[in-house]
């Protein structure tokens, strides 16, 4: 008998996390197997070059490409300011000088004396990678960063915007079905708030204003998410939206209860330090949304449990047209079924907690971890 693996939503107190901390780049790893890390430790850097700018030096100088080097004032390979004069005609007895200033500040790179064109490389740009979790380094990638290891909570979320964030959890919702407005928002500058059901538009605006890294709620209406991102946002990957605070959705769009254990487990961390990220990718290679509250629970090695699709696994509906309904697998039959987009596919009868009984392709599903 055929066995259905599918994308899971964990919800732990306790589990063995690994986040894998790599530079975009090769670059120093500053940190050395079996070594202890915080969250805002820096583990990895690197140096990424500048722009390079070509200004046309011979032209604004008036003067031919072959005499440009004759008028220059700075040499290959000095840094430059922006706004420093850095190459100079001699005139008419003195007059009439024309000058050349740095547009941007740099090094000068390289100076052409058949196109007359000088460039000038921008100030290197400085990336660092941080731990992000408090933990252990359990392996070091060479030249670009580590795996850290921790024991701790995790919730992991179907959906958010904005990047990784920490600060500590700050329960500004009374139960899982509150829906948090501008008034419940109180005392929460660097803080991560849990709320209940979602937050209206207010409640968001508000948040961010009064300094709170991140918001953790159940749903949000689509208008609210598009009045705080500013467009229009798609689901193929998310997490470098410029926003002030990242915002995950637990449960999905619209007014949805937070689960009853979700709601429990976050309650419970109340005042710990917590690190969020709102990436999301729903298709392939899929990235949830995470809450992670590490050095919780006893320190025995958690395993991770196994994300298999089965007749009464607990699971969500991940896509259109019942994106965000819970509920538990009732059948998983064998044959293929054509579907609306006149597919082939494997199908799951789901229970949805609403009382109705809807098929869904395997695909579309994701097992929520009790």
């Amino acid at each position: 008998m055929g066995v259905a693996y599918t994308p899971g939503l964990r919800v732990a107190a306790r589990a063995l996390i690994r986040q894998e901390r790599r530079l975009p780049l090769r670059g120093e790893v500053l940190v050395a197997q079996g070594q202890s890390v915080e969250a805002e430790q820096v583990i990895a850097r690197a140096e990424m070059p500048g722009n390079l700018h070509t200004v046309r030096a011979a032209q604004m100088l008036h003067v031919e490409p072959q005499e440009l080097e004759a008028h220059l004032l700075k040499h290959l390979g000095e840094t430059v300011e922006a706004g420093e004069i850095i190459a100079q005609t001699k005139g008419l007895w003195g007059l009439f000088k024309s000058e050349l200033r740095a547009p941007i500040s740099g090094t000068l790179e390289e100076v052409s004396v058949a196109s007359g064109h000088v460039r000038i490389r921008e100030v290197p740009r400085h990336i660092e990678v941080r731990a992000h979790i408090a933990g252990r380094v359990a392996e070091v990638i060479e030249g670009e960063g580590a795996v850290i290891e921790a024991q701790g909570s995790l919730v992991q979320g179907i959906f958010g915007v904005g990047g990784e964030r920490r600060g500590r959890l700050r329960v500004l919702a009374g139960g899982p079905d509150d829906i948090l407005h501008r008034d419940d928002i109180t005392d929460c500058e660097g803080g991560v708030i849990v709320g209940g059901a979602g937050a209206d538009s207010g409640a968001i605006r508000a948040a961010a204003q009064a300094g709170a890294v991140g918001m953790v709620v159940a749903a949000v209406r689509d208008q609210a998410l598009r009045d705080y991102v500013g467009f229009d946002i798609g689901v193929a990957i998310t997490g470098q939206e410029p926003v002030p605070m990242t915002l995950i959705l637990t449960e999905g769009f619209g007014e949805l209860p937070m689960a009853g254990r979700t709601w429990d487990l976050l309650r419970s961390l109340e005042g710990q330090l917590a690190s969020i990220d709102g990436a999301t990718q729903i298709r392939a290679g899929v990235i949830r949304p995470e809450v992670i509250v590490t050095g919780q629970g006893a320190e025995e090695e958690v395993a991770e449990p196994e994300q298999i699709l089965q007749v009464g696994s607990r699971v969500r509906v991940i896509r259109a047209p019942h994106f965000g309904a819970l509920g538990h697998v009732a059948a998983l039959p064998a044959e293929l079924t054509e579907i609306e987009t006149e597919s082939a596919v494997r199908i799951a009868l789901v229970g949805l907690d609403s009382g109705d009984e809807v098929r869904v392709p395997r695909a579309n599903l994701e097992t929520i971890q009790e």
